[in-house]
């Protein structure tokens, strides 16, 4: 049920999230900037409203969260039919946001909390699957509604799938409990969220710039369509959902085993491979290969991100990680719709995405040189201790 809310919750998001760039250019006529503020906008507000609903979460504040999100949520989708200047649909963007980053901290949140600890990877993957494959349909669903019924059509069903959560979301509040279901690993002064912050940072930096490469795919794919006249440009989204699909239940229990490295680091040339071909396809079929390493590298890379961030702290602490992870995706998303915009504004969207194949590069460059660190430094403690032995 968790899952399932949190698919419809990240569908609605989706599908307007891919198709709203294109519909601010065609019908308001928007500048390249102010097309970028349309996703990096949403992505702010979602930032801002995850600081207040982290701490909410720590103080049983999960239910007004969940509904109040969703009513927030609700009303910004509905006010997109009489948004009739860029400005309008900018500040419902904006409230969209703060709505979308209430309810999904919490949902997240409250997975971690029913997952047993040792299979918190594999379970995390099967709830993550909803995030993923949300990532994929749902612009996929929103795309298709906009060329073919129209603005009006995608406007009802995305209101009419963040409406169905409200029942959905009933049963579960009502079955689970308002607060954390574990006890502190640790006593609450011992676990201060400073050495919360220290533990998190990497993978926050980690996801931020897996995050900066999907931003450019959502804010632009579309107008890339155009430009490169490609008739079905959706399909990517299509097989790269199915990719993530197949790729998941593996995933999590590789995670499970050997940790964030046997995923972050094939996932991370899975990804700069799709990008590039990406770049290149000049046919819908030659989009399908782009499409399945791109759902193969981040499909297995996210939910391990997300896993490593709920077991890198103490259970209280896990909707202050669950806000930081998707913070950190929001802001990525927001920093790629901004500067691969920029770029695109001066060269072209295929050379824009050959850019956008420099963040995964760095991401792995940063993770490698991280891991070798900490190994130098295991082996000085190993070392240092022998010596003291003798």
């Amino acid at each position: 049920m968790l899952t399932l809310c949190n698919l419809l919750l990240f569908i609605g998001l989706q599908m307007t999230l891919s198709t709203l760039p294109a519909y601010a250019e065609g019908s308001l006529h928007a500048t390249s900037l102010q097309i970028s503020l349309v996703t990096s906008l949403f992505a702010l507000s979602a930032i801002a409203s995850r600081l207040f609903s982290a701490k909410a979460m720590e103080k049983g504040g999960r239910n007004l969260l969940i509904y109040l999100g969703l009513a927030i949520s609700f009303t910004a989708v509905v006010g997109y039919h009489w948004a009739d200047s860029i400005l309008a649909l900018l500040l419902l963007r904006m409230l969209f946001g703060i709505g979308f980053g209430m309810a999904s901290t919490a949902f997240p949140t409250m997975a971690s909390d029913v997952i047993p600890i040792r299979r918190m990877g594999e379970g995390m993957g099967y709830f993550g699957l909803s995030t993923s494959l949300a990532m994929s349909a749902g612009p996929l669903i929103g795309l298709s509604l906009l060329q073919g019924p129209g603005f009006g059509s995608l406007i009802l069903c995305t209101a009419a799938v963040i409406a169905l959560i409200v029942p959905l979301g009933y049963r579960l509040t009502s079955s689970l409990p308002a607060r954390h279901i574990e006890p502190p690993m640790v006593p609450v002064e011992t676990g201060p969220k400073t050495g919360a912050f220290r533990k998190l940072w990497l993978p926050c930096l980690l996801n931020f710039l897996l995050s900066v490469s999907y931003g450019g795919l959502l804010g632009f794919l579309a107008l890339y369509g155009s430009e490169a006249h490609l008739a079905h440009v959706a399909y990517f989204f299509l097989f790269n959902a199915m990719a993530v699909v197949i790729v998941r239940p593996f995933s999590g229990k590789i995670f499970d085993r050997y940790g964030p490295a046997a995923l972050l680091i094939p996932g991370s040339f899975f990804i700069i491979a799709g990008l590039v071909l990406l770049s290149f396809a000049s046919s819908t079929a030659a989009l399908f290969p782009a499409a399945i390493c791109y759902g193969i590298g981040f499909g297995s890379m996210q939910p391990s991100l997300q896993t490593w961030m709920i077991q890198a702290v103490e259970p209280r602490q896990r909707g202050m990680a669950n806000g930081m992870f998707l913070n950190s995706l929001d802001l990525g998303v927001a920093t790629g719709s901004m500067l691969l915009g920029s770029i695109a504004m001066y060269t072209s969207y295929a050379v824009m995405y050959r850019f956008s194949a420099l963040a995964p590069a760095i991401l792995l460059i940063v993770y490698i040189t991280i891991l070798a660190l900490q190994r130098r430094g295991r082996q000085k403690t190993a070392f240092a201790k022998i010596r003291k032995t003798v």
